[in-house]
């Protein structure tokens, strides 16, 4: 997933690629304070696509619409510049509209998030920030997907965001990617006081980052309504990506689907 064109600097000193679109979605909504700071930070790097759900559509992992027609509204966004598009389908979806049908050309990368909760551990599977970034891995476009702690904190995401985008992007167009695989990236959400560096390389904790448990409450005869009791696990591993955040770092690491021997 290599880009070879001729590069130029913005006025922040970030290197660009001439032309460079950028499709993002989340699963938290068009409306999301995650996807409009992402967007936002993105422009300084190239044209900017948004396409994102009209609703919450966090935990659906990598599902795809098949049999009901969705729409497909473009929409005022808050960031100038940016070509915003709001669908009823799910984030897989999405990412397969905005790279079949929206972006002008080819999309060079695709940003998931940012998503309001840290996917990190075995919560991946669920995570539909991770789904939609698989599914760009998927069609052969590179992607990253960009998280955060639930919680008021986000100065650590806030000053280091663009940092990381700049980063990565020339990871990923200097260095191709495997087959189905994606940058994974979480922010810690420490007051900025207590953020301690970058780690790379971090492997995806066996646990999951909350404690797998529901609350049942009692509604009538034989009935009862379930909440998810979303409690966090106090330990994990040294070396993984849930251990990095709860340390205050940010994690970077890589998450690979439908892991297949090259060539099959």
């Amino acid at each position: 997933m290599c880009v070879s064109v001729a590069e130029i600097k913005s006025e922040e000193g970030f290197i660009l690629l001439k032309k460079r679109n950028i499709l993002i979605t989340n699963d938290d909504g068009i409306t999301s304070d995650g996807i409009v700071r992402l967007a936002q930070a993105a422009t300084k790097f190239g044209e900017v696509w948004v396409v994102a759900p009209k609703h919450q559509c966090s935990a659906m992992s990598h599902r795809i619409t098949l049999h009901e027609p969705m729409d497909l509204e473009k929409v005022d966004f808050p960031v100038e510049g940016v070509h915003a598009y709001a669908t009823s389908g799910t984030p897989a979806d999405c990412v397969r509209f905005g790279l079949l049908n929206v972006v002008e050309g080819k999309a060079d990368v695709v940003f998931s998030g940012i998503n309001y909760g840290y996917n990190c551990g075995s919560d991946v599977q669920y995570s539909a920030t991770i789904g939609a970034a698989l599914e760009a891995a998927t069609a052969g476009t590179a992607a990253v997907a960009f998280s955060e702690g639930a919680s008021e904190f986000h100065e650590v995401t806030d000053q280091y965001l663009e940092n990381m985008i700049a980063e990565t992007l020339e990871e990923i167009e200097t260095e191709s990617l495997q087959y189905n695989e994606i940058i994974n990236i979480n922010f810690p959400s420490c007051p900025i006081s207590e953020y301690k560096g970058i780690l790379r390389n971090r492997v995806m904790a066996t646990n999951a980052f909350y404690i797998d448990r529901y609350k049942m409450e009692p509604n009538g005869n034989d009935k009862w309504i379930l909440t998810v009791d979303a409690t966090y696990h106090e330990d994990a591993a040294k070396g993984t990506d849930f251990r990095a955040v709860v340390d205050g770092y940010i994690s970077v690491g890589r998450v690979q689907n439908l892991h297949t021997p090259q060539g099959k």
